[in-house]
């Protein structure tokens, strides 16, 4: 009797032991499955590394690595960061700080603020090759805005050459990342303000800029006024070439016409030059004195002529009969 509950105790321990050793497994298996599974969003990259090496990086979906591997997620979405001004916690208005003063190729101080957007570009150079990454990108954003802004003056940088600073700034921050290798690319940098550092000279640097604007409008007026007087200038010098031509033409058939009247004129003086004399003399007298009575005679007639034509016509008949 004792004999067989000593075995039944035996037996009863063996299935206790069987029970915890499949529980102690079922759960392994879980903590291998949990630490080996994972799954990475869209916005991250998972870099995977094995005693300390980069075995690979990851991109949005599930994926599986062994237990004894490290994972880390990096944030690859754009982020933004203001150069030369912070937002002030209590206000939560901008407030500028002495990062923002620049100094111009004039020789004046300016006060500008850039915001940067920037991003992950390499998950793994981003984590390991430097301890603060955002730190040194800020740096370098600093070291070339300087540079830049020290090639204009300080009226450019206000006004006109906005947009070229923000080129050239952004043209000398790829440059400058891709030699330092922190993982970070610079999306884009633009102004947000810019203005002298003390209120007098803002005052001052407005009245500039005002005066400018007054400048620009009265020759954008000035060329308008220009093209609207060009036409008209254009088109009243048209009409007096067009004038002028017709007068010119008129002139030349006036001349041709009183040529060939000329020329007839001289043929016939040419066949009878006596007649043709006395002809053109009544006919002067004729038109000078188109309504006064003449009485012509040559001294020897009897009959008197009453009128030029009368005198004309027997001149004329006299003559030819003489001949």
């Amino acid at each position: 009797m004792k004999n067989k509950f000593k075995e039944n105790v035996t037996d009863g321990v063996k299935d206790i032991s069987s029970y915890w050793k499949i529980i102690l497994i079922v759960f392994v298996v879980v903590i291998v499955a949990f630490r080996s599974v994972y799954f990475i969003s869209e916005q991250k990259n998972g870099v995977v590394t094995q005693f300390g090496k980069v075995v690979r990086v990851d991109t949005a979906g599930m994926h599986f690595k062994a237990p004894w591997q490290s994972l880390q997620t990096v944030d690859i979405t754009t982020h933004g960061t203001g150069i030369g001004y912070y937002i002030d916690d209590d206000s939560q208005d901008f407030a500028s700080d002495e990062d923002g003063i620049m100094i111009t190729s004039d020789f004046n101080l300016l006060n500008i603020d850039f915001y940067m957007e920037y991003k992950v570009s390499d998950p793994v150079a981003y984590l390991y090759n430097s301890e603060a990454p955002e730190e040194i990108l800020e740096n370098i954003a600093l070291a070339n805005i300087r540079t830049v802004v020290s090639n204009y003056t300080v009226d450019e940088a206000m006004t006109t050459a906005k947009g070229l600073i923000e080129q050239e700034v952004k043209e000398d921050m790829v440059k400058s990342l891709q030699d330092t290798n922190i993982g970070l690319s610079v999306q884009n940098i633009t102004i947000q303000d810019s203005e002298p550092p003390t209120e007098d000279i803002i005052a001052a640097f407005k009245a500039v800029e005002t005066a400018k604007q007054g400048a620009d409008t009265a020759k954008n007026n000035a060329l308008q006024y220009q093209n609207e007087q060009i036409p008209k200038a254009e088109a009243k010098a048209d009409k007096i070439v067009q004038n002028a031509t017709a007068s010119k033409e008129a002139r030349i058939a006036e001349a041709t016409g009183e040529a060939s009247k000329f020329n007839k004129m001289y043929e016939q003086y040419s066949m009878y030059p006596e007649i043709t004399k006395k002809r053109m003399f009544f006919e002067k007298v004729e038109e000078i004195l188109p309504n006064t009575r003449v009485i012509i005679t040559d001294g020897q007639s009897k009959i008197i002529l009453n009128d030029g034509t009368t005198a004309k016509n027997s001149a004329i008949s006299d003559e030819v009969e003489g001949e």
